[in-house]
């Protein structure tokens, strides 16, 4: 394979580690096609293992992202339509402020519904911490997952 196309490999799979942690693209499905591109054109049992080792990362990152910071938000009673309002609200952030505004309008989204729901401050910046630090945790474990596969894969390019 020429070194062209590794290069334009790793390139997709920097653009999705940068969409796992500025959700705009989906990074590890990024992560996971440039790597299943570069399995198929490596055309190798190591290129088949790098890219099944890759997808186990992937998926077990996925499934950990899902279940752990929600569980610890039901644990600090945070209710999934105060996310909801906080992603509604970060998605028209991000267009209406660029870079930051996805996090603002999340921040704010989830606070006004916490701010509703609890009809106090203090309560509702408690219960929006809790939720932000759920999201944080989701954004680093997937990170975790896309960085490992990425990891093995550039391990994979430079020494097979």
């Amino acid at each position: 394979m020429s070194v062209g196309v590794e290069v334009l490999i790793g390139l997709a799979i920097v653009v999705g580690l940068v969409g796992v942690v500025l959700p705009i693209l989906p990074g590890a499905l990024l992560i996971l096609g440039a790597i299943a591109v570069w399995a198929i054109l490596e055309g190798t049992g190591t290129g088949w293992a790098v890219f099944a080792a890759a997808a186990l990362l992937l998926i077990v990152s996925g499934v950990v992202k899902y279940t752990w910071p929600g569980r610890r938000m039901r644990d600090a009673g945070v209710p999934k339509r105060s996310l909801v309002a906080g992603a509604l609200l970060g998605i028209v952030g991000f267009f209406v402020i660029p870079v930051v505004g996805l996090l603002i309008g999340f921040l704010l989204g989830t606070y006004l519904a916490e701010v509703h729901r609890h009809r106090t401050h203090s309560d509702a910046w408690r219960s929006t911490v809790h939720a932000t630090k759920a999201v944080g945790l989701s954004i680093l474990v997937e990170l975790l997952g896309a960085l490992l596969a990425a990891g093995i894969w550039l391990a994979a390019a430079i020494f097979v």
